[in-house]
């Protein structure tokens, strides 16, 4: 099946989203987002229920902002860093605000002993729309937890 640009785009957008949390680059982590935007990790079963409530809810760029400005000058957390292994996306629509994808995730988790664990699996949901300079960004990124228990407090993004 070949692959048309739209699709590129997204694979890359994923690609550069997950290395950017991975490599401790959260002060970049905002632009992969359009200023009006939405970020939320909810759970599955919330998800399916239509709740609008989130384990994290930032409805601009800014709040994403305020989010990393928090976890480097204000929260206190376990020093920890993630690893995410995506799939590939799977477009479901084109609206009028964007493309509306899927894209399947697993997360470890490495802590500041060396120890690796599953930290959560999941789903993107996606909206992705260009930015004024053609780059694809999200509109839109719910992050779906399949499990309702996530065994530490959530810093990083997802």
């Amino acid at each position: 099946m070949a692959m048309d640009t739209g699709y590129e785009a997204l694979i890359a957008l994923n690609a550069a989203y997950a290395r950017c949390i991975d490599e401790d680059q959260l002060e970049a982590w905002p632009d992969f987002f359009l200023e009006d935007c939405l970020y939320k990790i909810t759970t599955a079963e919330n998800y399916r229920q239509g709740m609008q409530a989130g384990l994290v809810y930032a409805d601009s760029r800014g709040m994403l902002q305020d989010r990393v400005t928090a976890l480097r000058e204000a929260n206190i957390y376990e020093r920890q860093r993630y690893r995410h292994i995506l799939s590939v996306p799977t477009i479901l629509a084109q609206e009028a605000r964007g493309t509306v994808s899927e894209t399947p995730f697993l997360v470890a988790r490495i802590v500041r002993r060396g120890e690796t664990t599953l930290f959560v699996t999941g789903k993107y949901i996606d909206v992705v729309a260009p930015d004024v300079s053609g780059q694809a960004r999200f509109v839109e990124r719910v992050v779906v937890c399949d499990s309702s228990s996530i065994d530490t407090l959530l810093a990083i993004p997802l």
